[in-house]
């Protein structure tokens, strides 16, 4: 490799590649050379394709049965967020040896910042972070790519470069560099926001780049002018590894549209359990709860509520998204159909402030003794082992 600054910049994106596919091949080295589709129910959306099957024009967030016409030969996989959280875990504490500056982007991306710790490991960053991709290979079984830059967004971006497996450098050519781009390659352009761009007349960064802060904030609004440094490659937001999580959700979506307010409550308690068990995981609690959902025809509809302190009980959580799911049926018999529901935990607490003892409810302490009960007979013995008749989805 060869860069002018290589062994200057100290700012990394880290970002695995398809990684929920690359963890099942891992641990099923017989789809190595099958095409692979993480996801769920002829309904659902791909969670991840592997590059194989990504070449016949599978992507993620992709519906499935739109993937499956494109690859109909894929190997399609159910997620299992037990095992991709470890393997996370486990670049997670690899990430940790280099920096003390890290920031989780998701269960598969962070960015790092490396600065000052060269004498700690004998080199430049660049050479720590080669050394750490081969790590990752060797002891998690999965593949990297790494952006390094001056800072976040170039970083961020010569990470998507040359993956997979790819190293990618962007120091001071980052503005001539950039400028041929289509303005749809800046993160935080979605495909709404590019269209009234190109209406414009801005189809590249170029364009972007060449408006002084007047233009910007007359064509563009009060955001222009950020937009347009951010088109030169500027950003000056530091690496943060105090940045709270802002939300923690689960969600299904069904394969066929449902109506009835108990079937649409059987899938709600499963999901509740979902959600609580995440919370654990990350040792966060809820203090509020939101209620998502999706209409056959595409209507998105949101409803949020307070807790009245903070809890990852799923009974709590589900009886609190159950009274907003009740306002949206119309009663028992249901009369919308949906498509889609999820239920999420926004804001979010501590873990240590959850489910207290309270004297306006005196049963906290027992459900959350039976909770413990459960969650420890799963962990020994498997999430199917117990649970409520109330979790029990029909057939559809």
């Amino acid at each position: 490799m060869r860069h002018a600054a290589l062994y200057a910049l100290h700012i990394a994106h880290v970002d695995c590649d398809a990684f929920y596919a690359s963890v099942e091949k891992r641990d099923r080295p017989e789809l190595a050379a099958r095409p692979v589709i993480v996801g769920g129910g002829v309904r659902g959306v791909v969670s991840a394709a592997c590059y194989i099957a990504r070449l016949s024009g599978v992507r993620s967030a992709m519906p499935m049965f739109k993937a499956l016409a494109a690859c109909p030969d894929a190997v399609v996989i159910k997620p299992d967020f037990t095992k991709y959280v470890a393997a996370s875990r486990q670049i997670r504490a690899l990430m940790g040896t280099l920096t003390p500056l890290v920031q989780p982007l998701s269960i598969d991306e962070a960015v790092l910042d490396l600065s000052g710790t060269e004498a700690l490991h004998g080199g430049p960053p660049a050479q720590a972070l080669a050394r750490f991709a081969l790590a990752v290979e060797r002891e998690v079984g999965v593949t990297i790519s790494i952006g390094l830059a001056p800072n976040r967004l170039l970083a961020k971006i010569a990470a998507g470069r040359d993956k997979p497996r790819g190293f990618c450098v962007i120091g001071d050519e980052a503005r001539a560099l950039l400028a041929a781009e289509s303005v749809r390659l800046l993160p935080g352009i979605g495909p709404a926001f590019a269209r009234k761009l190109e209406s414009l007349g801005i189809t590249k960064l170029g364009h972007l780049q060449a408006l002084d802060e007047r233009d910007a904030f007359r064509r563009l609004g009060e955001d222009g002018p950020a937009l347009v440094r951010r088109a030169r490659g500027e950003d000056s937001r530091v690496v943060d590894p105090t940045r709270e999580t802002k939300s923690v959700s689960a969600e299904t979506t069904f394969d066929t549209d449902l109506s009835a307010t108990a079937d649409l409550e059987r899938h709600l308690w499963r999901l509740a359990e979902k959600l609580a068990r995440r919370l654990r995981e990350q040792d966060l609690a809820a203090a509020g709860v939101t209620l998502k959902l999706k209409t056959s025809r595409f209507a998105s509809r949101t409803r949020a509520q307070r807790l009245p302190s903070p809890s990852r009980l799923p009974d709590t959580l589900f009886e609190a998204a159950r009274a907003l799911l009740a306002r949206e049926t119309g009663g028992p018999g249901g009369t919308t159909a949906f498509r889609l529901i999820g239920i999420g935990a926004q804001p979010l607490a501590p873990g240590d402030q959850a489910d207290l003892p309270d004297l306006a409810d005196p049963t906290r302490p027992k459900r959350a003794a039976a909770q413990a009960a459960v969650d420890a007979l799963r962990l020994k013995f498997g999430a199917a082992v117990i649970g409520k008749g109330r979790g029990i989805v029909r057939p559809q």
